[in-house]
């Protein structure tokens, strides 16, 4: 009978907390044992655990091994693991009753501060927020060696977010005041600085929690945090720059705006300057515009070319164009501007950089008008590209990234196949057997067999071969094969 209460004690956490003994219980014990558990009514024995079924009993019980409480063995590894089991098969209640019973009955072990964290989060999933809070303070103040206690931490953020957006005054402030700005001590546990994404970071998963407070509320709180300048709050000011992005109020377009433009750490910056794209107001526009013109950062200035081509309006469309023809700005944006002047498909855009092109004289820039245009695709787009590609006055380079895009972007097969023979220079024919073998339909594999047959010049032969080579086509097989015995 001892054993027998033993075993249901270990189990299911009905006894008061003692010193448990070391018994040893043989194989028959455990049996009558689950056959007393499977007598008595679910809802009386097994409320603790929500109805456990005998298997499950077994596996907590280590009834496999057909020992349970051996000499050396953790008194709460019964519970640890029918714990463990109801949380892997989201048995939540479950799950919190069985890791508090453990802490309970066990405080002065190893696993209980670890319990009470696990508790914690099986009462958040249940949305049992109150309860869980009281748990992770509990933790925090009897447990603070415990390997959980970090995770404790991120944890408590969440539930007091979740709390103060329900109106919990109490929650509400603990935001606020976990939130605020500290001295540089390199992070809340472990010594590390925090990361923008390190939500296991107690200021990190605070500042999260101000998602759920309204704009009047957090924004001053994210200004103390963005006025900081140390290195190692860099992650928190990115972090509050996203939570700044998200809220609707007066002051947003100007905090942005005064942290793209002031802030030392450039990840910062930039994200400020990605997040004024998604306000995407006329004043947004305006500071992009400010911060385009001003910035010497080559990085700012490639995100806020980024962040003018994601706000779709007349204005935001001009400033790209200007920035695109301006010669006294730097190559490198200005092929940003082309690239994304592309990406927009407007008629305006299009006729646009048709224009450009012929302006130009730097060769990456024209190269990047050929491959925007390519993007927008469209006939006029289409016939531009072939009136390069024929053009002999332009250099042989454009005409053949001009000859690639239009096969590329599905251009007429027959002008294609055309082509060849009127083409002198020998480049040029090269670049359009690569442009055939790229093409799917039969005619192109119809000109690569009638260059490999009849084509006068060795060196384009042997191209036309390879790429036959390359090919599934049966009449590709057949063709090499005639070549290779006549």
């Amino acid at each position: 009978m001892q054993g027998l209460q033993l075993i249901v004690a270990a189990t299911l956490g009905w006894q008061q907390p003692v010193a448990a003994p070391r018994v040893t219980v043989a194989p028959v014990q455990v049996q009558v044992a689950l056959d007393a558990l499977r007598g008595l009514d679910a809802l009386e024995a097994l409320d603790a655990v929500d109805a456990i079924d005998a298997i499950d009993a077994i596996d907590a019980l280590d009834v496999d091994e057909g020992l349970v409480l051996q000499d050396g063995q953790d008194p709460t590894d019964s519970l640890w693991r029918a714990a463990r089991q109801a949380l892997n098969r989201a048995d939540y209640q479950t799950a919190a009753t069985l890791y508090g019973d453990l802490a309970h009955r066990y405080p002065n072990t190893s696993r209980a501060g670890d319990a009470l964290y696990w508790a914690a989060f099986a009462l958040y999933k249940n949305d049992n927020l109150d309860r869980a809070r009281g748990l992770l303070v509990t933790q925090q103040q009897r447990y603070p060696k415990a390997a959980t206690l970090r995770d404790g931490d991120a944890l408590l953020a969440r539930v007091q977010a979740a709390l103060a957006k329900q109106g919990d005054g109490d929650a509400a402030e603990w935001i606020r005041r976990h939130a605020q700005p500290v001295a540089d001590t390199g992070g809340t546990r472990g010594g590390s600085c925090p990361g923008e994404d390190d939500d296991d970071d107690l200021r990190i998963a605070a500042l999260n929690g101000l998602l759920q407070m309204d704009a009047t509320s957090a924004l001053p709180i994210l200004k103390k945090v963005l006025a900081k300048r140390d290195a190692c709050s860099a992650g928190l000011r990115r972090k509050a720059v996203f939570i700044v992005s998200q809220k609707h109020g007066g002051e947003t377009e100007d905090i942005l705006l005064d942290v793209a433009r002031n802030d030392p750490d450039s990840e910062v910056r930039q994200q400020a300057v990605f997040w004024l794209s998604q306000v995407g107001s006329d004043r947004a526009v305006t500071a992009l515009d400010s911060i385009l013109r001003s910035t010497t950062d080559p990085d700012l200035r490639e995100k806020a070319l980024f962040s003018l081509s994601q706000i779709h309006n007349d204005r935001a469309g001009q400033i790209l164009r200007d920035y695109a023809a301006n010669e006294r700005a730097p190559g490198e944006a200005r092929e940003k501007a082309i690239f994304w002047l592309g990406q927009q498909r407007s008629p305006e855009n299009a006729a646009f950089l048709r224009g450009l092109y012929g302006k130009l004289t730097v060769e990456d820039l024209k190269e990047k008008v050929i491959f925007s245009l390519s993007q927008m695709g469209g006939a006029e787009n289409a016939r531009w590209l072939m009136d390069i590609a024929l053009n002999e006055r332009e250099p042989v380079e454009m005409r053949k990234k001009a000859l690639f895009w239009v096969g590329q972007s599905g251009g007429n097969l027959d002008q294609l196949t055309g082509l060849y023979d009127r083409m002198q220079s020998q480049d040029m024919k090269e670049q359009l057997i690569f442009v055939y073998s790229q093409r799917h339909e039969p005619a192109a594999l119809d000109q690569l067999i009638r260059i490999a047959k009849t084509e006068q010049d060795k060196e384009l032969r042997k191209k036309a071969i390879f790429w036959l080579g390359q090919s599934h086509d049966p009449r590709a097989a057949q063709v090499l094969l005639e070549i290779i015995n006549p």
